[in-house]
């Protein structure tokens, strides 16, 4: 097999700037929703790719779990390599690819922790292994093995009961978009590719070249 042969036609659906909501959460809303009407498999799957304070770049999924008209909030461990390129280089930028109707939705902007009190309601409505793996868990240090793993989780586990303490290095962020793209695949590669700046209070939609 030739990976280069590899290729897909886009014929579902167009994407005109004049047509388009006059504010990009809504946009999303409305191709959010059409998602779950398709039943997309895991549709807030979302990359989020950081950079760190020496230039490098890494990327991996996360999920979205709320947005408002304020930005996209997922939540993981402050201490990650993720938290901690966040602490050193607070803007992001994150992708949602939505293979079946052949779109994606780009987001760049800047990152800011959500409150403690946002993070403290999701860490509580969370399954209780989540919560105490949360806990268990040095995410992204170096660990000898598995069984390590295992034995913080029982000892989360014994020590907290069913009734944990969110941890001071876990909780929320929040992206605070200053740009935000919406594509949709069209034949021949001509792509629609329609675009949301920040400016002022408002935004400017214009269209990109595919």
């Amino acid at each position: 097999m030739n990976i280069a042969d590899l290729r897909q036609e886009y014929m579902r659906e167009t994407l005109d700037e004049q047509d388009v909501a006059h504010d990009p959460f809504v946009q999303f809303d409305r191709w959010f929703k059409e998602a779950i009407a398709a039943k997309m498999p895991m549709l807030n799957a979302m990359t989020l790719a950081t950079v760190s304070a020496s230039g490098q770049p890494a990327a991996r999924i996360v999920l979205l779990k709320g947005v408002d008209a304020r930005g996209f909030v997922f939540f993981t461990n402050y201490s990650s390599r993720k938290g901690t390129e966040l602490a050193a280089n607070p803007a992001a930028a994150l992708l949602f690819h939505w293979t079946e109707l052949e779109r994606e939705v780009r987001i760049d902007g800047r990152v800011e922790k959500v409150t403690a009190q946002e993070s403290d309601e999701y860490f509580a409505s969370r399954p209780l292994g989540s919560q105490h793996a949360a806990i268990a868990s040095p995410q992204s240090e170096v660990v000898p093995n598995r069984a390590v793993l295992e034995a913080r989780f029982a000892a989360a586990e014994k020590s907290q009961g069913d009734a944990p303490t969110r941890p001071a290095h876990w909780g929320g962020y929040r992206v605070l978009p200053s740009a935000i793209e919406f594509w949709q695949g069209r034949p021949n590669r001509l792509h629609d590719r329609v675009l949301y700046s920040r400016v002022d209070r408002g935004w400017k939609i214009t269209r990109l070249a595919p």
